[in-house]
């Protein structure tokens, strides 16, 4: 993306697997990277297998610009795996596209990943020591090239000694020649479902909705720790690596990053949005006429906290969703514009009143002004900002770009100076217990952003695209 008008917190990437014999697989895993499309904007690849020869295509750009008729129908087989990137590790380029497809002494091996390794530059370091040349500054690499290299019997017996040396989070599609693997990490913090196709097949997936688009049913989630290889007429199910305990599910899942038709840890995305919401407007009741969300997964929030409060519910803004999924830069007036390319006001629904606005969450802080002042210049008399989640204080290394510690409004800021800098007449943060309440746990969700309690050791100085200082890479976009 050329345009940076998000203050959210952004998505490392989705992936997709499908074993469909007799089907287009491409086309099936074309339109369920769509369904995904949220989930990264910078990059998108499909791999295919026939059962012996393995074919690739992928580029920078959004699924429908990266994909053809034409460039679909080259890639035939029984077997796809698909990705749509945001980058964490390795910079937003077309040579860190996935997914990585390469050859080896045991056949062809595509891989793509949804993610953070926190030891990747360990790893990476130990790849290179061993004389193995890497062409991309992306962790997925990584991954792609110590299976490739491990010695074991059969792909599941190396994937699983892989995964005794992986460390963080990591939900994976890969691909040989005549078969794909579900792989989840055994603290489980990114999503990963598979499911039963209609005309027999199945199908893995980062949401449960790609799922359902594509028609099927039987769906479940893969456990952490778990291998589930998808070939032959039934799902073979390996638990590889013991589920640590508590788990560290990623609560943005629910907070932010899903489709509110994704069931996350066995729970409606839409229910807990809007019980997120009823925990702010008991926490924090607040006078007002109206409650308006900023689209568009705060929605669910504001019904909840218009139903707990008995304040209206009412679209407040117009949002331009392709705004920021174009390549073409605007010009410097228009660039001064900010969020207004992206939001209009509804001027009616706000003139005259207090407002009670419901967000997901304030990142660096650069955008939740902006917003707050085009309320303001519609007419709202007062507004005050409610956040479904705590304030995030500590970056995430887990697959989530939230920036460094100095990128963080929460980390520099106490909760005052935030309102004053974002021009609101209240701010109000859902507290931690609140959100649990919400999901209806008191554990197994990683809080690390809010709290600083990493549930693995991590490396506070490392930055997303570490492997890249000190190189000059030539970019050829």
């Amino acid at each position: 993306m050329s345009i940076a008008l998000g203050g959210h917190p952004r998505e490392a990437c989705g992936v997709i697997g499908i074993y469909a014999p007799h089907e287009d697989v491409a086309r099936m895993a074309f339109f369920g990277l769509y369904a995904l499309q949220h989930r990264g904007q910078e990059a998108a690849g499909i791999a295919v297998s026939d059962g012996e020869r393995m074919t690739l295509h992928k580029d920078a750009g959004l699924v429908a610009q990266v994909f053809t008729p034409g460039s679909l129908a080259r890639l035939a087989g029984h077997y796809a795996i698909g990705h749509t990137r945001y980058s964490t590790t390795g910079s937003s380029s077309a040579r860190n596209a996935q997914p990585f497809m390469i050859e080896t002494m045991n056949g062809p091996l595509a891989l793509a990943h949804n993610g953070n390794l926190v030891n990747s530059a360990a790893l990476r370091d130990e790849l290179m020591r061993q004389g193995v040349g890497l062409s991309s500054s992306s962790d997925s690499e990584v991954l792609t090239m110590m299976l490739a290299r491990d010695s074991g019997d059969t792909w599941e017996a190396r994937i699983k000694a892989a995964m005794r040396k992986w460390t963080g989070a990591y939900s994976l599609v890969i691909l040989t020649r005549s078969c794909i693997f579900a792989v989840r990490d055994p603290w489980g913090f990114r999503p990963l479902s598979v499911g039963l196709l209609p005309g027999g097949g199945y199908a893995t997936a980062s949401e449960t909705g790609a799922l359902h688009t594509l028609g099927c049913e039987a769906i479940r989630e893969v456990k952490a720790g778990e291998i589930v290889t998808l070939n032959g007429t039934a799902l073979r199910v390996e638990q590889a690596l013991a589920p640590v305990e508590p788990s560290a599910l990623c609560v943005f899942e629910h907070i932010y990053f899903s489709r509110p038709d994704a069931v996350w840890d066995g729970r409606s995305v839409h229910h807990v949005r809007q019980n997120l919401g009823r925990e702010l407007a008991l926490e924090c009741p607040t006078a007002a006429e109206v409650v308006i969300p900023v689209p568009d997964s705060s929605i669910p929030a504001a019904i909840g906290y218009s139903s707990a409060s008995g304040i209206p519910y009412n679209d407040g803004f117009i949002k331009n969703r392709y705004i920021g999924r174009t390549f073409i830069e605007p010009t410097d007036s228009l660039r001064k514009q900010g969020v207004a390319l992206k939001f209009n006001v509804i001027n009616e629904n706000v003139l005259n009143r207090r407002v009670v606005m419901i967000d997901d969450s304030i990142v660096r802080g650069n955008t939740t002004g902006p917003i707050v002042r085009l309320l303001k210049n519609a007419g709202a008399k007062e507004v005050h900002v409610r956040i479904t989640c705590p304030p995030i204080r500590h970056p995430c290394f887990m697959g989530v770009d939230m920036g460094a510690y100095e990128d963080l409004a929460a980390h520099r800021h106490s909760v005052e100076q935030i309102r004053e800098k974002i021009g609101a007449d209240s701010l109000h943060y859902l507290s931690l217990e609140g959100m649990m309440r919400a999901i209806g746990r008191e554990d197994g969700y990683c809080q690390a952003c809010f709290a600083g309690h990493y549930p693995l050791a991590v490396d506070l100085s490392s930055v997303k695209t570490g492997f890249e200082q000190g190189i000059a890479w030539k970019e050829a976009l």
